[in-house]
């Protein structure tokens, strides 16, 4: 039995990401990803300009009349997500930790993609593969997948992004859309996406917080790696911390994008402090504006 509080806010989040998905994204989604193929649909009499090679011959001669098929695009994907549960994502210099953020994009995805009638399903990574939820339809399934993400404590330390990257394109069978929720603070991962991009399309959505960016001098802190349990005393106003820090972010920064620009990866980047209902849409809409 869930407590009455996780309860409650896994309910304000379904309510919420619903609203946003009804209210501004009605349309955007469904336009921008696309079925894996075409299906038949029926058959109707040939009619003058058709296309000669989609005649039925078999069928045309029982009904004597010409009969094409008629074919119509196969709408149903999967919608994968990848979702990083490791240390660095439970932190916020907010009301709302990381972890928190990804949760509710990852569910104004989900209901997005069930909107649409395609299948959802999840993967939970720390410093290894945590948790597989096969992709289902459904809001039930939706709840789960809020549920689990809200409350699950990773078992190993560290962030093996590359690891759930070649795990998800295992599981994935069949051409979808894969959304990465993470920080990206992460290590040789370019190799296994840009494999799972070239079967799938992959969106990169970085959740990250203004202070991992602005460290304020505040003098001697002691500092500790949530993934690794190291702590190092850091002079927070001394100018070669501050230097360091500055080349170590734009580094960083400029490596990700990098990565993501070879592998024809898009990025989405929503912060902590923002909506990221808006960001979501502004992304679609900068995504129409690029496809014109």
């Amino acid at each position: 039995m869930l407590p009455e509080e996780l309860l409650k806010k896994v309910r304000q989040i379904e309510i919420t990401t619903r609203k946003m998905v009804d209210d501004a994204m009605s349309g955007q989604y469904r336009s921008h990803f696309k079925g894996s193929g075409v299906q038949f649909s029926e058959h109707r009499v040939y009619l003058p300009g058709d296309d000669v090679r989609h005649i039925d011959w078999k069928v045309s001669a029982r009904s004597r009349d010409p009969l094409i098929k008629k074919y119509e695009e196969e709408r149903e994907l999967t919608v994968f997500l990848i979702v990083d549960v490791s240390g660095s994502e439970f932190f916020g210099s907010t009301s709302r930790l990381k972890a928190e953020v990804s949760a509710e994009v990852a569910a104004m995805l989900a209901h997005a993609a069930i909107h649409s009638g395609d299948r959802v399903g999840a993967l939970l990574f720390a410093g290894g593969v945590e948790k597989v939820i096969p992709p289902k339809k459904g809001r039930p399934h939706i709840l789960r997948i809020v549920k689990d993400l809200l409350t699950y404590e990773p078992k190993s330390k560290g962030t093996d992004l590359a690891g759930a990257l070649d795990a998800a394109g295992r599981i994935m069978k069949h051409k979808g859309v894969v959304f990465v929720l993470s920080d990206f603070i992460a290590k040789d991962y370019q190799t296994a996406l840009k494999c799972l991009a070239r079967k799938h399309d992959v969106v990169a959505v970085r959740v990250g917080d203004e202070r991992e960016q602005l460290v304020p001098n505040i003098g001697r802190v002691l500092w500790l790696d949530p993934e690794t349990g190291q702590e190092a005393l850091v002079d927070t106003g001394s100018y070669a911390f501050k230097k360091w820090f500055k080349e170590f972010q734009e580094k960083q920064l400029a490596e990700s994008q990098s990565i993501f620009k070879k592998g024809k990866v898009d990025e989405l980047r929503i912060l902590t402090k923002e909506d990221y209902g808006d960001a979501v849409v502004r992304y679609f809409r900068a995504r129409s504006r690029k496809r014109k």
